[in-house]
């Protein structure tokens, strides 16, 4: 199968979404001297052309694109080709109202934006393969060809007659019986029970709350129905180039997808990545959804989009300071990406997105931005050949499962202010700020290769699940889990004492008595730190080696945290110092230790195979023990034992 590196060919892809039809042809030469003399070697072409390509139902309008592909091929520019499925045209939505989604309350939503299509109509899914197969057979000889990228950023949810017909399909073929079903959702409670299929339904609007394991399922239907979309263009697009690889871009950390599954489907993973460049823990995000993204890939992996410099979406939308676009694209690398890549190359006229950065702004050639993307390009160039196709290792391993997510996240739970992404996040700030590197795995994935394991919050869990962390500290391995993991099974359904079994005798814990939220602004103390969001009332039962107790109010004296052997239980959310220090001395217990030692806080140090990226965050200059011989890839200059850093300023050290 086709990979990333099959693309590269050792290089770095620098380049971005490319949209010649908003443009003059006379632009297009411009725009090719522009990305030339900035070193940009790859395009993304045709991700929102539908209505270009097929003006009319059955039309095509190829002779554009023909140009653009060849005119890329004679500068030497490789092109990843979209098929423009993620917006269909007007006259789709005007001629076949059923290829329209339909929200949980019934309303359409309406052609005019993007992404209104139903990923379970007929209609929509023949008009998207006609055009896939169509562009496929034209491009697949075309030297430009580097890469196919399949729809945009999937993210519809559709509630509709058509849908709901899908979704009865889906549940017969995950249960067999209606007694199945009715066992799973629970349907005794509040007269729920069906007599036939006919009468399940999506969880559309209701009266109150609906049943959880309906909301839940209705997720796992509707990325498997969006997948379903991916594969069958995937599948015709590799019968035309099946040395072609195929991707299509992930949103960050985006809830309505199983990334780990739809991983497994592609040849390269690729993820679309907006830091806020307000955001003082803006580094930290982006750390975050890299190592998710290189897990996922389980190996190098695309940034397709990040942006030069402002957004559109946020209710403030800043630039990026100077040097910022340069350090988090410098990021990416170090965690190991092998592409490079901005939504989009020339910033629009018009449109939604005009007010969203390109790389080449509104200033032109001579603005900021361009300057520094020119400047990327080269350092990209400079440092490919020591970086491209490295894998970046992690000794520790932070679980991650959007089925959980989904179940943590109902209606009717203890606390709305948990919020599943928040706690990973939280988790992974505090391992970051502690300078590990960490990898991402599924709960059933194999975690032989990490001698820590930790578990920000893992609420529902199956019986598979359970049995690897067990057989993880068992075997050796370091736990740690965070508070109400293991609460219920796949099913949403409770475990006996609220914990399973096997994970209280893990931790030393007798009895889980009751969960204790915390409001906002509410906090407790513990012994050496103090904790918000959540606290437990656990009884321990006497077999835990070592405990940290709440002091004062309801659960004074009660553990926080535990630890059993090499098994640790946080009932509770540390303050971000303490649960970082707490984490970073259960590595070190484990023999885990950052690449670098004495790094100041706002400097992150990463070994991609034999190059050490060394990257400040900070605005002021710092000095950082680098011990040994290096040479700087950036630079080219050797740098013996220490490194001066200016502000965002960046060294990518080889022996």
């Amino acid at each position: 199968m086709p990979g990333l590196s099959d693309a590269t060919r050792g290089r770095l892809l620098f380049g971005g979404d490319y949209n010649p039809e908003q443009w003059p042809e006379e632009t297009w030469h411009e725009d090719v001297r522009l990305m030339k003399a900035a070193g940009v070697n790859s395009v993304t072409l045709g991700v929102f052309s539908w209505s270009t390509l097929e003006p009319t139902p059955g039309a095509r309008e190829f002779g554009w694109l023909d140009t653009v592909m060849d005119l890329m091929h004679d500068h030497g520019i490789g092109v990843v080709l979209a098929t423009p499925t993620a917006s269909p045209p007007p006259w789709m939505g005007r001629l076949h109202p059923d290829t329209l989604p339909v929200t949980e309350d019934g309303r359409t939503e309406w052609w005019g934006g993007r992404q209104h299509f139903s990923h379970s109509s007929a209609t929509y899914r023949r008009y998207a393969a006609a055009v896939t197969e169509d562009l496929a057979a034209r491009y697949a000889g075309h030297p430009a060809l580097t890469m196919w990228h399949i729809n945009n950023e999937y993210c519809t949810f559709d509630y509709g007659d058509e849908a709901a017909a899908a979704f009865r399909r889906w549940l017969r073929a995950r249960y067999g019986t209606l007694d199945a079903l009715n066992d799973a959702w629970g349907t005794a409670f509040w007269s729920q029970g069906y007599d036939s299929w006919d009468g399940v339904l999506p969880p559309r609007l209701a009266h109150y709350m609906r049943n959880p394991t309906q909301v839940l399922d209705f997720r796992r239907f509707t990325s498997d129905m969006l997948l379903e979309c991916f594969v069958a263009e995937r599948d015709i697009v590799r019968r035309h180039t099946p040395d072609i690889p195929v991707t299509s871009n992930f949103m960050p950390l985006w809830t309505g997808q199983d990334g780990w599954r739809w991983a497994e489907e592609e040849d390269v993973v690729s993820v679309d990545l907006y830091p806020d460049p307000r955001d003082p823990l803006g580094a930290q995000s982006g750390a975050l959804v890299q190592d998710l993204t290189r897990s996922q890939a389980r190996g190098p992996w695309m940034l397709m989009e990040q942006a030069a410099g402002p957004v559109n979406w946020r209710g403030v939308n800043h630039p990026k300071p100077r040097g910022l676009n340069r350090l988090w694209s410098l990021q990416a690398v170090a965690r190991g990406a092998d592409a490079v890549c901005y939504f989009q190359w020339r910033q629009s006229r018009q449109g939604a997105e005009k007010f969203h950065s390109g790389m080449v702004s509104h200033a032109g050639e001579e603005g900021r931005t361009y300057r520094e993307v020119r400047q990327l390009g080269a350092e990209l160039e400079r440092i490919a050949a020591g970086t491209a196709g490295r894998t970046v290792t992690a000794d520790v391993a932070i679980l991650h499962d959007w089925d959980a997510w989904w179940a943590g996240s109902q209606d009717g739970r203890l606390s709305g202010r948990v919020e599943y992404a928040d706690v990973l996040r939280a988790w992974h700030r505090a391992l970051w700020q502690a300078h590990l590197t960490t990898d991402f795995a599924h709960p059933e994935h194999d975690l032989t290769p990490y001698s820590v394991v930790v578990v920000p919050q893992l609420y529902s869990l199956t019986d598979t699940a359970i049995e690897g962390l067990v057989a993880h500290v068992r075997g050796g391995g370091t736990l740690v889990c965070g508070f109400q993991t293991g609460v219920a099974d796949e099913d949403d359904r409770v475990r006996a004492g609220g914990m399973d079994h096997r994970l209280r005798e893990l931790f030393g814990i007798r009895t889980l008595h009751e969960w204790w939220p915390l409001d906002a602004g509410e906090t407790v103390t513990c012994e050496g730190f103090t904790a918000s969001l959540w606290s437990e009332e656990l009884e321990a039962d006497g077999s835990a080696d070592e405990t940290v107790p709440y002091k004062g109010g309801e659960l004074d004296g009660l553990p926080a945290v535990l630890r059993k052997g090499r098994a640790w239980y946080v009932s509770t959310l540390p303050e971000p110092e303490a649960l970082s220090d707490l984490l970073a001395g259960i590595a070190a217990a484990a023999g885990v230790r950052p690449v670098l030692d004495g790094l100041p806080e706002q400097v992150e140090a990463v070994r991609r195979g034999e190059a050490l990226f060394v990257l400040n965050h900070g605005r002021e200059p710092v000095t950082v023990d680098v011990p040994g011989s290096h040479h700087d890839l950036l630079t080219g200059t050797p740098v013996t034992d220490r490194i001066t850093l200016g502000r965002y300023g960046a060294a990518v050290l080889r022996p």
